[in-house]
């Protein structure tokens, strides 16, 4: 008997995927397990297996296309069965304005029609969506009116964060440019989809929705690198050997959080949320683009945890095996673009996260000592934060301990 393959969850956040490629035509035999097709979600790619065995009657949706969860995305049984039942019922609903009719404006009831008026449904709208639109202080009602066809581009309909996002952009007045102009030589149109369409409407909602300022300041690093090089000169037996400068920053990173809870918070609305553990997001480069999988309880785990965490996320972000749930959940985010070589930059915020570390290379900085110019080994750092619940000051002083914690850094692993 035939049956319908569905598109599994990932993670509570993921409401559609994104179909990249089928491993599958129809007509192709098929086994229980086997790889059907690779999909996207707004955070990572994954293949789905074949929940059937037999042939590949019917792929329901196309490469390029963007599915609900829990939708069923082909279906699989014996060649000459009839599915007719199953392919329509895998398709979607037909959307119904009725569903997603805002109430009538005053001036259009005084206009008039005779016919009294009809009780009109909630606006279906996600959570994130929810809470980004109270931030943007945009209506379930004007976000509609300014998305194509009055619908949301969620299943039925429903209004997702990146509409909301939209919707913001254009009231901001972003003019939409046009492909047709006359540019010399040829010119490769690439869809922005998938992760690198997260990214860029993430980036511009930070920086829209949040009061965003910089501090710049650097750190000896003299004691970091001394004790990097004890760590790679320990015996093999302790696994050490493998922790890195970066490591070494997450790990007093984590633990200077612990003393300024309002750096490590949220801003969500009119709160703030205070959080007793670190969660640390790293960002990782991949190929697919910037991914930022989060250490849970990093405020808890020894160096060498750490550090063992820290490699396992970043292995499952360059093979595309992180799960949407370890992209969720961080509560301060460090970024370390030194091993590219880059002396400083500006982080943007990752919200609702109150603040974000930048972390440059190690360079040579004069310093003045007992009289005397020396040249010190400093590693450059950049707090950005939002003013909506940090403060400079209270930032200004976090930034100052934290690179004092790094100048005596076995000081900070002794307490």
């Amino acid at each position: 008997m035939a049956e319908q393959v569905i598109l599994p969850r990932q993670g509570q956040s993921v409401e559609t995927c994104l179909i990249l490629s089928w491993k599958k035509k129809e007509g192709d035999p098929v086994s229980e397990g086997e790889v059907l097709v690779e999909v996207e979600t707004d955070k990572a790619a994954f293949e789905v297996e074949s929940t059937a065995g037999g042939t590949l009657l019917k792929i329901l949706h196309q490469e390029g296309e963007d599915v609900p969860v829990l939708s069923a995305l082909a279906v699989v049984g014996k060649p000459g069965e009839d599915i007719a039942s199953l392919a329509d019922a895998a398709q979607p609903r037909p959307k119904a304005a009725a569903e997603y009719q805002i109430a009538a404006r005053p001036e259009a009831q005084e206009a008039g029609a005779a016919q009294p008026a009809k009780s009109v449904k909630k606006i279906a709208m996600s959570p994130r969506a929810r809470q980004t639109a109270a931030k943007r202080g945009l209506t379930p009602g004007q976000i509609l009116a300014a998305l194509p066809e009055g619908l949301g581009s969620g299943p039925r309909g429903r209004i997702l964060e990146r509409d909301v996002d939209q919707t913001a952009a254009a009231a901001a007045g972003h003019p939409a440019t046009s492909g047709a102009a006359d540019f010399p030589g040829p010119v490769q149109e690439v869809p922005v989809r998938g992760i690198r369409k997260l990214i860029a409407e993430r980036m511009l909602s930070s920086l829209q929705g949040s009061a965003q300022y910089t501090l710049h300041s650097s750190a000896c690093a003299e004691a970091l690198l001394a004790y990097r090089k004890k760590l790679k000169s320990s015996p093999e037996e302790l696994g050490l050997q493998a922790i890195t400068i970066n490591d070494l920053l997450n790990y007093a990173v984590t633990r200077m959080l612990l003393r300024f809870p309002t750096v490590n918070s949220h801003f969500v609305g009119d709160k703030s949320l205070l959080f007793e553990r670190v969660h640390l997001a790293v960002a990782v480069d991949t190929p697919r683009g910037l991914m930022v999988p989060v250490i849970r309880n990093a405020s808890l785990l020894s160096l060498k945890q750490m550090t063992a965490e820290t490699d396992r996320l970043h292995k499952a972000c360059l093979e595309g095996t992180v799960t949407p749930d370890e992209l969720n959940g961080g509560t301060f985010t460090v970024s370390n673009m030194g091993t590219l070589g880059i002396e400083g930059f500006t982080p943007v915020l990752n919200p609702p996260q109150a603040a974000i570390l930048g972390v440059g290379s190690v360079q040579l900085k004069p310093v003045q000592r007992q009289g005397e110019v020396v040249f010190e080994r400093t590693i450059s750092l950049s707090l950005t934060a939002n003013h909506q619940i940090l403060d400079g000051a209270p930032a200004a002083v976090f930034l100052r301990e934290l690179c004092q914690a790094l100048k005596g850094f076995e000081l900070l692993l002794a307490g």
